[in-house]
């Protein structure tokens, strides 16, 4: 190397630094010790130092200054060896070096103090970040814009929210960044209506104008409040203000109305990206996944996968949620093949959707399966394998699960949720003395307060064991509001143990809270007809009609080699209904044999037996599972998914049907899953 002067080698320092050539830094460090006289000039010592902190070989860093003299050291040279400290992670070692630095009495500057901010914050010691506060108002340097933002920030990500917004409101100055942490905050602490407030006094002061960040810090306040007048809003200022071509404001707004349900604005949206990024496609899917378009969710997934987007956790976890929302297990597995391929299968998020999945397709030993094998598991993958359990009827293994989470080998604290699926269990199972001592340990072992789902678990568990009117004495003790789920728990025990009387009471509440629900109205008008009270159910078919509540239709759908086929009560138009009508034939025959005679209690109108057993025999569930029959091999698991609650017949048919074939059949309705097996079911006929 030809003789450099000590600019020259000053820049060729600077030059290692930006491309982070430690090894051209080396070079140039030797050409000094070989051709300068020591000591260095102090420009080139801070230089070296800079350079070896920042490339995180602080040992180096340390001997250089080790060996410069204490007359050369500088505010600049402590505040190199502090800042390259920080960039590499090492925090500690930072806060060290200040004070090295302070018994030297070298007084810090505009760049120390926010290095040191920034070592606070990310070691979470808000006491150390108040010291540091202290000194910097003692020499005047918080008044400074840049050291009072990263005193603010410190606070903020030390959990100090309240000294963050008084730092916020003394500060002279306050850059958009500022700001923008300002609203993020308010957003996270869950005060959307707070970060509106200070968006629109960002507008009015005017100290600096909003940009990209600004706009998707807001949209989220407006998402979580469901401000939707004021984000339509934000969204013609976006476009006066030229964003309308911004991909990270377009993302937040295709989230923005989503979380509104105003999905037909965020299609919009998102077909006016020019060029779309991984965010758009994930946001997207993710819009169709949180409003229950499960179709629409896949087919963005799969032209996200034709646009060659690599696959995220967020991408995976919305696809998986999605299938479990449609229970199609075979596009289920498909897209865990596709996350073990790009070795994001062990992440907590795609690990818990894996879970989630398997449990609500039905498919339990998966779920146990993926559960087992994560390395890592928090309080949502807790909870998924446990509601798995509960909704299937395995209530002893949400049980044991329950008490393995809570050990001391995994110390879990449970959550709401956790206790709604655990109450959920005893329900299911039967055990009214261990789920009632739950329920009034909530507040006192787990610091929980009963929320609604709690007492209405409460109400289904006591009338499931047959108490139905101690359910309702519950109910008329309960400190809050009897919510729908309650009343629908007290009304479908009445209808399963006959009690049309109180049934009467129950639906009477339910439509005052929920007047267009047309399942309630069903379930009194079955419950009357079983009774053989016409009129009573007639009536109530009446006043449905007269009010212009329509019964929902019932669908039923079964997923084969990835495509699947949705069936209708007394369905003709699907291309292979000669076979299916075959099947039924033969199972019908093969039923009455092996004594089945069809329950027409629940039939809906006051026809003659042979219509009401016809009534009853073409449902689509039977029909789907007829076809299930057909297609799937003897071995597999038949898997069928209804939109409404299964009704009485064709859960005892479906009993009679996997004893005569020797198949498991599973079936989730809106309910419950439903494990049917050897003339068995998982529910113990009720539902």
């Amino acid at each position: 190397m030809p003789f450099l002067s000590a600019n020259a080698l000053g820049s060729l320092i600077e030059s290692a630094v930006s491309t982070q050539s430690l090894l051209l830094g080396r070079a140039a460090h030797a050409h000094i010790i070989r051709t300068l006289e020591p000591p260095f000039q102090p420009f080139l010592s801070n230089h070296l130092i800079n350079l070896y902190s920042k490339l995180d070989a602080l040992d180096s860093a340390q001997l250089l200054l080790s060996l410069t003299p204490t007359r050369y050291r500088s505010v600049v040279t402590w505040t190199a060896l502090i800042a390259g400290s920080v960039q590499t992670g090492h925090f500690t070692s930072a806060l060290l070096h200040f004070s090295n630095m302070r018994r030297e009495c070298v007084q810090p500057n505009d760049f120390t103090f926010p290095c040191l901010f920034k070592a606070s914050a990310f070691l979470h010691s808000p006491v150390t970040g108040q010291q540091l506060h202290a000194l910097a108002l003692k020499t005047s340097l918080i008044e400074d814009v840049f050291v009072g933002c990263s005193a603010f920030d410190m606070y903020g990500k030390t959990g100090l929210r309240e000294y963050a917004r008084k730092m916020f409101d003394e500060m002279p100055h306050r850059n958009i960044a500022t700001w923008n942490a300002r609203i993020s905050n308010s957003v996270l602490d869950g005060k959307s209506y707070d970060a509106a407030l200070k968006f629109i006094e960002l507008l009015r002061v005017g100290e600096e104008p909003p940009n990209s960040i600004t706009f998707c810090v807001f949209l989220n306040a407006c998402s979580d409040g469901l401000y939707l007048k004021l984000g339509r809003q934000l969204h013609g200022y976006v476009i006066r203000l030229g964003f309308r071509s911004d991909v990270s404001v377009l993302n937040g707004l295709i989230d923005f109305y989503g979380k509104c349900h105003e999905v037909k604005y965020s299609e919009l949206v998102f077909d006016e990206i020019n060029e779309r990024n991984g965010v758009s496609w994930c946001t997207m899917l993710a819009v169709y996944e949180q409003n229950d378009i499960w179709e629409k969710a896949f087919m963005v997934f799969l032209k996200a996968r034709k646009e060659d987007i690599k696959p995220t956790e967020f991408m995976i976890s919305s696809a998986l949620s999605a299938c479990a929302g449609m229970a199609v297990l075979e596009l289920g597995r498909s897209i865990h093949g596709l996350a073990v391929k790009a070795c994001i299968e062990s992440n907590i998020f795609v690990g818990s959707a894996l879970v989630d999945m398997y449990g609500k397709c039905g498919n339990i030993e998966d779920c146990e399966s993926v559960f087992y094998e994560m390395p890592e598991r928090n309080l949502i993958t807790w909870n998924a394998v446990m509601g798995g359990y509960a909704h299937q009827g395995y209530a002893d293994m949400a049980l044991s699960l329950f008490e393995e989470m809570t050990s001391e080998s995994h110390d879990v604290v449970p959550n709401y949720v956790t206790l709604v699926c655990v109450l959920t269990a005893c329900s299911r199972a039967g055990t009214v003395k261990i789920g009632m001592d739950i329920f009034e340990s909530m507040r006192k072992k787990y610091g929980i307060q009963p929320g609604p789902e709690h007492y209405a678990c409460v109400v289904d568990m006591l009338a499931r064991a047959g108490l139905v009117e101690r359910a309702y004495e519950f109910i008329k003790k309960m400190p809050v509001p009897p919510t729908v789920s309650v009343w629908g728990a007290l009304l479908g025990a009445c209808r399963v143990y006959g009690k049309p009387e109180l049934g009467k009471v129950a639906a009477d509440n339910l439509f005052q809270l929920d007047p267009k629900d047309s399942g309630n109205h069903v379930i009194l008008s079955n419950m009357f007809a079983a009774a053989g009270r016409w009129e009573e159910a007639n009536l109530v078919r009446k006043e449905m009609k007269d009010v212009g509540i329509n019964k929902g239709a019932g669908f039923s759908w079964i997923s084969v080699r990835n495509s699947v086929h949705i069936f209708q009560a007394k369905d003709t138009i699907h291309e292979r209904y000669p076979e299916i009508q075959a099947m039924l034939a033969k199972l019908k025959r093969d039923m009455k044999a092996a004594g089945y005679t069809a329950d027409t209690n629940f039939a809906l109108y006051d026809l003659e037996e042979e219509e009401k057993e016809s009534e009853v025999w073409y449902h689509s569930e039977k029909i789907a599972l007829a076809f299930g029959l057909i297609v799937i091999p003897p071995g597999v698991p038949i898997r069928i998914t209804k939109n409404l609650r299964v009704c009485v017949d064709c859960h005892s048919a479906i009993k009679f049907i996997s004893g005569i074939t020797g198949r498991e059949i599973i079936v989730r309705d809106n309910n419950r899953f439903h494990c049917f097996k050897d003339y068995q079911c998982s529910c113990r006929d009720y539902w």
